[in-house]
């Protein structure tokens, strides 16, 4: 099921926590979330999970409150969601998914991104059939076998629930993301460590030497364009 991503997820998690980019990242997401739809999180399912994902990431409260003071006010800009797929060295595949409000910028960037790092920018559809949209929650504290067996109970399919070193990962589908964070918190789990809608390849493939630097800088570049919210790969890193 791909417990070495799992564990990737993790430490890019705790990673990304100190650093101030996401949270203004996580600012625009929960704008533009608030913006679509209703303000309360509560009357807005996308604005609550863009929230929880926040707190997971250590967003403060106060980032959270002004994006959505901010939605609420008489601004006019629009957001969209754009999601890139394409390849870098030898087999490796990268989806980018992207929150923008100017398209051309954000196509011209991440275009420049994969093509002056060994890579090229792909059609739509591309590599996303080689990647699994999955529900992904991580947290401690409790037996993996009994998470799951809570889980039948309330009648919630789950992909698997494993133990990494520790920690519990639930693999979901994603149109239960949240019947099973509801589930889980009603088990009294409520700190995660993950809380995440992951695109998991299928496969995963190996790069050494140059390939792996090239893919390694193509990544850290698209990382850095402040349109890009997510990036999913299928290359196997070292722990």
């Amino acid at each position: 099921m791909g417990r070495k991503w799992a564990n990737i997820v993790a430490k890019k998690t705790a990673k990304d926590a100190n650093n101030s980019k996401i949270y203004a990242k996580f600012g625009i997401e929960i704008y533009a979330a608030a913006k679509s739809g209703d303000p309360d999180p509560h009357a807005n399912q996308k604005l609550r999970f863009v929230i929880e994902r926040a707190k997971t990431y250590n967003v403060p409260k106060h980032i959270i409150d002004r994006a959505i003071e901010k939605a609420k006010g008489s601004g006019d800009e629009t957001f969209q969601e754009l999601r890139y797929e394409g390849f870098g060295p030898n087999g490796s595949m990268v989806i980018v998914d992207a929150l923008t409000n100017n398209v051309n910028r954000t196509a011209s960037d991440v275009r420049a991104a994969f093509g002056k790092n060994g890579g090229n920018m792909g059609v739509s559809g591309a590599v996303a059939y080689m990647f699994d949209n999955t529900a992904l929650f991580g947290f401690t504290g409790a037996d993996a076998d009994e998470v799951l067996e809570y889980l039948m109970e309330k009648e919630i399919d789950v992909r698997d629930v494993v133990d990494e070193d520790g920690q519990i990962i639930v693999y979901g589908e994603p149109e239960d993301f949240n019947e099973i964070q509801a589930a889980l918190k009603e088990k009294g789990i409520t700190e995660f460590s993950m809380a995440e809608m992951q695109m998991i390849p299928q496969n995963e493939v190996t790069l050494t030497g140059d390939d792996l630097e090239k893919f390694e800088k193509m990544i850290d570049v698209l990382d850095e364009l402040e349109d890009v919210q997510q990036i999913y790969h299928n290359v196997e890193l070292d722990d």
